[in-house]
């Protein structure tokens, strides 16, 4: 059983395969294990900055990321986790003073006093040669670094660790991947058990405004690599279960029923478009759904997506009080957080590209998503908690919320967003299930 309440750094040069050891890891000890994705790259993703010219910029973002990043830390070690944070300030330091970044430098002392300091640090060791090739190989020039500045920073970096005294255990990589892994697994007391082990989601409940994210969440998914979207994801081979194509049957039974001559039943007409006029609608829809996710047969390392969006003051608690006892004991919860303006900005946005390119598609009106999804009720549900549970009728539903603003395109900032709230959510689900 892995050693818990610990807070564990690894560090290593590029390419050496820091980000993918730690998700294998991840994805064996969902329960035990929390991982923490380099926070020098993922500021330099989710604010566009570039990594080598930015430096100014980089720094000033760090100063807002090191509180932020510290109160993870302490949550997940408070919590008895074993937290894995993937690279540190220390290697950050090492760049800075081997590219002679003289503001980062000065900064360094008062980020330092505000960063957690591990139990321990390993590192993942590789000749600077084998980083240089192991870059050219994975094709990311972005982030790659000359084997000139690998060495200074290499130096540098010793030279931190020896001023601090710190606890640090280098271990070889520079071998077949089993045995990397499994000495890493060693020195963190790490023993796997497959009797406990949950290879993916059973149902994931996908909820959020209009626009907020959830059909470019499903299409990611769509195109990760099955082996790749199961360790990493927690998402297996998935059905989808969608309540808008049942709502866009019953428009379009309206339009029958107008054409001969008799009065619309569910939806109003508005900007060229649809909205609902009959609010029982949203029970029978989340019957129909139910319905369906149902009719998908679970089966072991199967994900069923369920995606749906509310909005009103009690919409989501409605909604989710409307699935079945099958339902909601197999189920998690993802939901993705954007504003209101920003939900309109982009449904907006969305219908005129779709259009343009000449595809038939649908936007929400403006009257629709002020009167149905103005609010939503999401946040008083879960009493602002980023992640927990919620108990509908006994059930220990685990939820996390992704904020999904400011809109990224980038599929490498997705990538980071999605994996964080994923792997959060399915040590939950694990948790719940165990």
């Amino acid at each position: 059983m892995a050693a818990s309440g610990r807070h564990v750094i690894v560090e290593g040069l590029p390419a050496v395969g820091k980000s993918e050891t730690l998700a294998l890891l991840a994805r064996f000890y969902p329960r035990t294990i929390r991982v923490l994705p380099e926070l020098v790259k993922s500021v330099v993703e989710d604010e566009r900055i570039d990594l080598f010219r930015e430096r100014a910029r980089l720094t000033q973002a760090l100063a807002l990321a090191v509180p932020r990043r510290r109160a993870e830390v302490e949550a997940a070690v408070r919590s008895g986790l074993l937290c894995l944070e993937e690279s540190h300030l220390g290697v950050h330091y090492a760049y800075a003073t081997a590219l002679a970044d003289t503001g980062f430098l000065e900064a360094y002392p008062d980020l330092e006093r505000q960063t957690p300091r591990p139990n321990l640090y390993v590192r993942l060791d590789i000749p600077v040669a084998e980083s240089v090739a192991r870059q050219a190989a994975r094709g990311t020039p972005a982030y790659d670094v000359s084997e000139e500045l690998l060495a200074r920073v290499s130096t540098e970096l010793s030279r931190w660790h020896a001023d601090r005294g710190s606890p640090l255990v280098v271990l070889d990589a520079d071998r077949p991947p089993g045995e990397v892994v499994g000495e890493l697994e060693k020195t963190l007391g790490l023993t796997y058990s497959g009797r406990h082990a949950n290879p993916a989601f059973d149902v994931l409940l996908l909820l959020g405004r209009p626009a907020s994210g959830k059909s470019e969440f499903i299409d990611f998914l769509t195109r990760v690599p099955r082996a790749e979207r199961g360790p990493v994801f927690h998402i297996g081979p998935f059905s989808v279960a969608d309540d808008f194509p049942i709502l866009w049957q019953k428009f379009e039974e309206d339009d029958a029923w107008e054409r001969l001559g008799f009065p619309r039943l569910y939806s109003k007409r508005a900007d060229g478009n649809y909205a609902v006029s009959d609010d029982r609608i949203w029970r029978f829809l989340i019957d129909r759904l139910d319905t369906a996710a149902g009719a998908l047969p679970p089966a072991p390392g199967r994900t069923v997506l369920v995606e749906f969006s509310r909005g009103g003051p009690t919409g989501y608690q409605d909604a989710l009080a409307g699935l079945s006892d099958e339902i909601l004991s197999r189920a998690a919860i993802l939901y993705l957080s954007v504003s209101f303006a920003e939900s309109w900005r982009r449904n907006v946005a969305r219908y005129d590209e779709k259009r343009r390119s000449g595809i038939l598609t649908h936007s929400v009106p403006r009257v629709e998503m002020e009167r149905t999804y103005g609010t939503d009720d999401w946040s008083s549900l879960t009493q602002g908690d980023p992640a927990g549970f919620l108990t509908l009728r006994g059930h220990h539903v685990p939820f996390a919320t992704l904020i999904n603003e400011p809109e990224a395109l980038d599929p490498e900032v997705l990538r980071t967003r999605y994996r964080g709230a994923l792997e959060t959510l399915f040590r939950l689900w694990g948790e719940r299930r165990s």
